[in-house]
């Protein structure tokens, strides 16, 4: 059996100064040559590891994206323009941010015959047919976001497909934990826990019924982890924990955890809301020998710790 972590390689984290990118980077440091490439419009170089070597700049520069990618044996691609509402407003930027940056990516690790693990996305199924959601269900994006990643999910499959080059797309279902800074684009979680440590009411859209499959930062670095060692390349896998929480559920934990005394406060529904979204995770199981470790409460321990701490 493969290992479950790569060793001894030079790597690429695009998008490694943000979120999920710091992460990953902080647990690839310690056995490998760790390169990040960040244009710190979201990503903050505090997050960086001192070990790993940060160059400031764009993945569609072409000689940023030269000098980071020579000589390297695997690329995490994590960059990207996530805000779905960004991707309404302005969706050329979008599909340039998102779709052609990641063929410049896919081309730079084609001359480098480096392997490539996507970042993708729940967003690409849309509203689903069925929950759990396994990764041959329809896809039917909302959002140009959706649809951009879509698009480079279709695109690191092709490359593998076509090239022979080595790619594995991990579809990320509702991400969070420490780290994730409260914005109109972070994850619900981040924005309860926010509202929540400042005494403000926690706002759900809706009457809360709608459910989301919330997956750790530990697993999601998991995933990537076994995507860069498996065999059982060309293949998307889905990324989350195989349960669903309802948005109700999550804000009264929050309440709980942070023994705050903001109310729970209910708005108008947003157009347009997936009303459920939960991931079936037996491929990534099979495949990937991936399995969640850290349970929902847990994990939303840690990251409301975490927060006081900001």
């Amino acid at each position: 059996m493969p290992p479950d972590r790569p060793a001894d390689q030079t790597v690429l984290i695009t998008g490694g100064a943000g979120f999920i990118g710091s992460h990953l980077a902080t647990a690839l440091v310690s056995d490998n040559d760790v390169r990040i490439l960040d244009n710190l419009t979201t990503g903050q170089r505090a997050n960086v590891p001192d070990e790993a070597t940060l160059i400031e700049g764009d993945c569609r520069d072409a000689d940023a994206l030269a000098r980071v990618t020579d000589g390297v044996d695997m690329v995490f691609h994590e960059a990207a323009l996530v805000s779905v509402q960004q991707s309404i407003d302005d969706p050329q930027q979008s599909h340039a941010i998102n779709v052609d940056a990641t063929l410049d990516v896919l081309e730079a690790a084609r001359r480098e015959d480096a392997r490539v693990v996507l970042a993708s996305s729940a967003a690409i199924y849309g509203h689903p047919e069925r929950v759990p959601i396994p990764e041959s269900d329809p896809k039917g994006p909302t959002s140009p976001y959706g649809l951009d990643k879509l698009t480079i999910d279709h695109y690191v499959r092709q490359y593998h497909e076509l090239y022979g080059l080595e790619t594995v797309a991990l579809r990320y279902f509702n991400a969070f934990g420490p780290g994730q800074v409260a914005s109109d684009y972070s994850g619900v979680i981040s924005i309860f826990l926010d509202q929540a440590l400042s005494g403000e009411p926690i706002t759900v859209d809706g009457d809360g019924s709608q459910t989301r499959d919330f997956v750790f930062i530990d697993d999601i670095v998991q995933a990537n982890l076994r995507a860069a060692t498996t065999d059982a390349v060309g293949k998307a896998y889905n990324i989350g924990t195989g349960e669903a929480i309802s948005i109700r559920e999550l804000a009264e934990a929050v309440q709980d955890i942070t023994v705050t005394e903001s109310e729970i406060v209910h708005t108008e529904p947003r157009p347009g809301d997936i009303e459920h979204s939960q991931a079936d995770i037996s491929k990534a199981e099979a495949y990937l020998d991936y399995e969640p470790t850290v349970a929902f409460r847990e994990g939303l321990a840690r990251t409301a710790k975490w927060y006081r701490t900001q």
